[in-house]
This record gives C-alpha cells, sequence and structure tokens, in this order.
C-alpha cells in the first residue's frame, strides 16, 4: 500500500496580521512546519500553533527562514554556511522550545522560501543546514526538495531525509521549481494541483511548465498554509489519495530513510 506524508507551512501570522486557516488544515495533514519568527510568526503564535498541531496528532517540525519578515522569507540574501548554521539552530531551538512546554518533540525540519530553494543548488548552504539539524538532534527528519542537494547533504550528515514534492508548483524539466516571479509558477485551480499531487504520489512524475515529463519520487506532498483555499484544498486532495488507496502518514523521526 502506498503511505504519503502531508505537509502544511503553517503559524505564518504575525501580530495583529492574520494569515492562513490553521485549524482547519491542521484536520487533514499529517505534518505542520511551523515558522519560527524569522519570516513570520512570533512567540505566542508559535505556541499556540504548536498546541493545536499537537492537540490534531499532528506531526511537529520547525519552519526556518532568512531573516526576511518584510519579504516573507522568499527574498535570496547572501549569507555564509556559517551564519546559515546559526540561523536554522537558532530557529529549531526556538520552536523546540514551545513543543517541549507542550509535551510533545519535534519531528522533522523544512527550510522556508528561499533559504529551502538556495539550499536545492548550493552545496555548502545544504551542508549547513544539515550540520545545523544534525547539531541539534541526530534523530530529527530533514525535509527538502526531491533530488536536491540538500537530501544529499542530509544523507551525508547521517539524518534521515523525506523528499517533498508541490501539488501546487510548477516544475521545470530539471526538476526544480518555476520562480514564483515567473508566470504560471503557481497553479490557482484546485483540481489541476489535485491531479498533479495524485500523479506524484501515484505514478512518481509531473509535467513541467514546458510539456516535458519531470519524474519524481516524493515521500511527502506540500500544501502551502498562506493560500485563501488551503483548507478547500487539503480536503480535497485528502480524498483524492484515500479514494485511490493511499495512506497517509507522517514520517517517524529516528527512522533512517
Amino acid at each position: 500500500m502506498r503511505r504519503i506524508d502531508l505537509n502544511c507551512d503553517l503559524g505564518e501570522s504575525f501580530g495583529a496580521w492574520s494569515m492562513g486557516q490553521d485549524e482547519a488544515v491542521l484536520a487533514e495533514v499529517s505534518s505542520a512546519n511551523i515558522a519560527c519568527g524569522f519570516h513570520a510568526g512570533d512567540p505566542d503564535v508559535m505556541r499556540r500553533t504548536v498546541r493545536l498541531a499537537a492537540a490534531h496528532g499532528v506531526a511537529i517540525g520547525a519552519h526556518p527562514s532568512l531573516p526576511d519578515l518584510q519579504g516573507f522569507g522568499r527574498r535570496e540574501m547572501s549569507v555564509s554556511a556559517d551564519e546559515a548554521q546559526a540561523l536554522v539552530l537558532y530557529q529549531i531551538g526556538a520552536l523546540s522550545a514551545f513543543a517541549k512546554s507542550s509535551g510533545v518533540r519535534l519531528q522533522h525540519v523544512k527550510p522556508h522560501g528561499a533559504l529551502y530553494n538556495m539550499a536545492a543548488r548550493d552545496d555548502a548552504l545544504a551542508c549547513a543546514i544539515a550540520a545545523a539539524v544534525a547539531e541539534f538532534d541526530p534523530e530529527l527528519i530533514l525535509v527538502g526538495l526531491a533530488g536536491s542537494a540538500l537530501l544529499r547533504a542530509g544523507q551525508t550528515a547521517g539524518l534521515a531525509v523525506a523528499a517533498e514534492a508541490f501539488c501546487d508548483r510548477r516544475y521545470r524539466r530539471d526538476g526544480s521549481l518555476t520562480p514564483r516571479r515567473e508566470p504560471g509558477a503557481v497553479i490557482h485551480d484546485i483540481e489541476e494541483a489535485v491531479q498533479q499531487g495524485l500523479s506524484i504520489a501515484l505514478r512518481g512524475h509531473a509535467v513541467a511548465g514546458d510539456g516535458s515529463p519531470v519524474a519524481i519520487a516524493a515521500d511527502t506532498l506540500c500544501i502551502h498554509g498562506d493560500k485563501a483555499d488551503a483548507a478547500a484544498f487539503a480536503r480535497r486532495l485528502r480524498a483524492g489519495l484515500e479514494q485511490a488507496g493511499v495512506t497517509i502518514a507522517a514520517p517517524v523521526a529516528g527512522a533512517r530513510a
């Protein structure tokens, strides 16, 4: 029986600014990537989101970012490997404190936005992120783009890794994501995005923007929590996967891939 994780980026409100449909989405997913305050989130939001995820029995992961609240962590920055390692370690530690206070533990780490995309292709940055995760807790799972430098770095560091794919993002023929600044980079139609998710989960492939097939071996599918229809999409995707005989379950921390 096919098994796959459904993860969602959550806890992205900040102060008086509310974003996402966290509680509704948590009813549908198996893993939550919780913002750690650098691209979104604040201490109150982090604590509340951890508690919500724990109440729903959803695996909790840190979602570290470049320090870019104004740009929502989607702008690339020039950071050294040492800086990146410290940034990631700092954010994992912050979220872990809230997890510990709620009686749960972190399961995984998934970089956010520009940090994620940079680490997919930059070996030095990928190694720095993997080192931060291993330094904090070598039992944590490192989540990264399928086929990316980040996953290779995680495996080299002795971490369990989870290869991620995106239902609502357009791929290039080399398996990288089409940058958000380009037209058509985001798939807005729910049914089209669901069909891409089903194709990846069941057949291991997507179709690139130029029509070419892209092979993708994924352990987890991402749902973006900042979209207005995030909850509706999560319900539709989960239903489609389960109807196809796919079991939705989070990876288990401490299990080597």
